[in-house]
């Protein structure tokens, strides 16, 4: 049976250290853009249901001063 991972491994050790370094990142990125995607995707549906509820005048909103100092308590 053709085993296409253990062929492309088995080529892989014909590159230099540094090729086969590279080639590792890009495997390794190529993993992660898609989980990247999924998590930029979320955080976009967040921040339009958040600026939703500002305009419809739902959302509590608070200065930048006043969220600081939440901060500042919180972590005390």
């Amino acid at each position: 049976m053709f085993d296409l991972v253990a062929e492309l491994s088995q080529k892989s050790q014909a590159l230099r250290p540094e090729e086969r370094a590279r080639l590792a990142e890009l495997l390794l990125d190529s993993i992660h853009a898609s989980e990247d995607q999924t998590t930029e995707d979320a955080w976009d549906e967040e921040l339009m249901r958040r600026i939703d509820e500002v305009d419809r005048g739902v959302a509590t909103l608070v200065s930048a001063e006043d969220a600081f100092a939440q901060v500042r308590r919180a972590i005390r």
